[in-house]
């Protein structure tokens, strides 16, 4: 949290194994196919941009694409924590994601950050919904379902939102498109009214509900 920074590798660890210690970071490796795996870490840390689980996965490829765990591939991680606990374990873990047996963990990995990201931009949307933003609510929906466009849910809330907020007609493909894929979307749709979710009159329900036919 400070910047302080510490790390060994002891002499009865199995070759390869090593340790590299840096600006507020270190890369650790033990059991590698060659020794190349921590220098490789070191370098696409330094010299990536963005997130701080981004800049981990570019190390983590790095270090798979220099020989990486001379017994293969089967797990990863990603455990971000915020740097000053409030105590509450669930609010404290920001990403906290993991890959317990694949053949490809990376990969996987990688493909459940961006899940990740997807989410934290459906979450923004829904918060600027409620503070009456929708220019700023439509953007993050966007880039929701940029980084996770096969997903039916994204794609639907969305559509939930732009009816709920009179524009009808710019939801309509948007329900087209999560009912084609799977109906029941459209059971679930006319649910949503009585409790508010999805707020439009009897004649925009029906005009939503007859979308495919």
């Amino acid at each position: 949290m400070n910047g302080n920074v510490k790390s060994y590798t002891g002499k009865n660890c199995i070759p390869g194994a090593g340790n590299i210690v840096g600006k507020n970071y270190s890369v650790q490796a033990n059991l590698m196919l060659n020794d190349k795996v921590p220098g490789a870490m070191s370098k696409a840390f330094e010299e990536s941009k963005g997130p701080l689980a981004e800049r981990l996965m570019t190390a983590l490829f790095a270090a798979q694409e220099a020989g990486g765990d001379i017994r293969g591939k089967q797990s990863a991680a990603i455990l971000i924590v915020s740097g000053k606990s409030t105590g509450k374990v669930w609010e404290d873990r920001l990403i906290d994601l993991r890959v317990e047996d694949n053949p490809e963990p990376l990969k996987e990995l990688n493909r459940l950050l961006k899940v990740h990201r997807a989410y934290g931009y459906m979450n923004a949307g829904d918060l600027a919904v409620e503070h009456g933003d929708m220019e700023l609510a439509m953007k993050e929906y966007a880039m929701a379902e940029a980084m996770f466009p096969e997903n039916e849910e994204m794609i639907y809330w969305h559509a939930v939102t732009l009816a709920t907020n009179g524009d009808v007609d710019s939801s309509l493909p948007l329900f087209k498109e999560v009912f084609q894929k799977n109906e029941n979307w459209k059971t679930l749709t006319p649910r949503l009214v009585p409790i508010g979710l999805l707020n439009v009159s009897e004649a925009d329900l029906q005009k939503i509900l007859s979308i495919n036919e």
